[in-house]
């Protein structure tokens, strides 16, 4: 077997790969020996077909079968005997052979990049702490008493904090549209869970009032026959209820699940979780500067295009069911690619660089994290056994929480080698969700996944 290897541009190679034709030709020849034991063809007994018989009727098909197979065979003995670490499949072109001859076919591929991780030992993080205290506590106490609180009906106006009922009607330029109607929709006003502007709008109002309410709807917003479109909505207003709040007290720990120790326990509880929030939050943090500042100092690594247009095809599949469960419009949106160019090629340069340093460094997967991950997700649901027993049965979901994991190895070795310092914030801060720096958010499943 003869090779060639050419450097086209970049990471991309064109390799020339030529096998011999008696190569080709014996294994064919091998094959049709084997078939003619067995096939059964008309006015011939089984085993009794002649050679030549069979060649005729079969030689064509037998040997694009063996093409195939010693394509599939040459071309990797090919990459090892080069020493080419492929970034995607390649695209083949069959230049000789199909017929007679040696066979000979280009193969052109991008390469993986050859690279030092830069920027680790250099490195400077902040670490937010958070200290948990009574007043933290109590704001916690007070949502569980909103959330166990009683309405009754009033005859004033609404004002923030009022549950309000309402049935409504959109329009856009007189026409209806998807979810333009609402019956009995209960609106508690502060709560975000409306758009602030209807909610907005319903403060001041009573009981039997109407109103036409304005909205725009954003220029991302998942149902595209209305983005950017201005929906009139006429409400009507048919109860403004106030909450009555419940005693902070053991009946109300009773009420939100803790059957010993009353009010007492439930603080004990609060803090708890709070303290592991506020650790999970400082990870997090601690966890998105380390992948910016590995994604800034090794931003000059070549990026295989193969591997951005995988991400980008996942990334598009991943909005395609999120827009679906949401809306629930189950046919196929126009998802242009270069919507995910960015974040597609961050992901890959991150995922390119925590494999080297999983690599570099031999860093291996802690299978005990990996079980106390899957506890700890698994014990945010009613049934956390079934959970359990869900994820250990699917491959998929368990090489995702694998990958996660890994992941985290990485983070910490390198928060290892880097100068930490703590900083002080309050818990309110710390919690706050952050927004995500253009491509930084979903650098989730990285490790593992670029080099497969």
């Amino acid at each position: 077997m003869q090779v060639s290897v050419q450097t086209t541009e970049g990471l991309e190679r064109r390799m020339t790969v030529q096998v011999p034709a008696e190569q080709v030709d014996q294994e064919v020849a091998n094959r049709l020996r084997d078939l003619s034991r067995n096939v059964r063809l008309d006015g011939f007994r089984p085993g009794k077909v002649p050679f030549k018989v069979v060649q005729k009727r079969f030689g064509s098909q037998v040997r694009q079968e063996v093409i195939n197979d010693v394509l599939q065979r040459s071309y990797g003995e090919a990459l090892s005997q080069e020493s080419l670490n492929p970034a995607g499949a390649p695209a083949v072109d069959i230049k000789q052979g199909l017929e007679s001859g040696d066979l000979e076919y280009e193969a052109v591929f991008e390469v993986m990049p050859e690279f030092q991780v830069k920027g680790v030992q250099e490195m400077t993080l902040e670490r937010p702490v958070a200290e948990v205290t009574d007043a933290d506590v109590d704001k916690v106490l007070t949502d569980l008493q909103k959330q166990q609180a009683k309405y009754n009906p009033v005859e004033r106006p609404a004002q923030e904090g009022d549950r309000v009922v309402v049935d409504f009607v959109g329009k856009i330029e007189g026409e209806d549209f998807p979810g333009n109607e609402g019956e009995d929709q209960a609106v508690t006003l502060g709560s975000n869970t409306m758009p602030p502007e209807f909610e907005q709008a319903l403060v001041g109002l009573k009981a039997g009032d109407t109103k036409d309410i304005e909205y725009t709807f954003a220029d991302d917003f998942p149902t595209e026959s209305i983005r950017g479109k201005t929906a009139v909505f006429h409400t009507t207003v048919k109860a403004v209820e106030e909450p009555e709040l419940p005693a902070l007290d053991d009946d109300l720990a009773v009420a939100v699940g803790v059957a010993e120790g009353g009010l007492a326990e439930l603080k004990n509880l609060i803090r708890k979780n709070l303290t592991a929030e506020a650790e999970r939050a400082s990870r997090a943090r601690l966890k998105q500067q380390v992948t910016d500042k590995l994604a800034e100092s090794n931003s000059d690594i070549a990026i295989p295009r193969a591997l951005v247009d995988g991400e980008i095809s996942a990334l598009q599949q991943q909005m395609q069911q999120r827009i679906q469960q949401q809306t629930g419009q189950q046919e196929a949106m126009d998802l242009p690619g270069e919507l995910f160019e960015e974040q597609a090629r961050r992901r890959v340069l991150l995922g390119l660089v925590m494999n080297r340093l999983i690599s570099d460094n031999g860093l291996q997967l802690d299978r005990e994290r990996v079980q106390q991950q899957l506890q700890e997700l698994a014990a945010s649901y009613p049934n956390p056994q079934e959970v359990v027993q869900y994820y250990s049965q699917n491959q998929q979901l368990m090489q995702s929480l694998e990958i996660n994991v890994l992941e985290d190895q990485v983070v910490d070795w390198v928060v290892e080698q880097a100068d930490v310092e703590d900083k002080p914030t309050d818990l309110d801060t710390l919690l706050k969700p952050q927004q995500p720096q253009g491509a930084a958010g979903g650098d989730e499943e990285q490790a593992g996944k670029s080099e497969d």
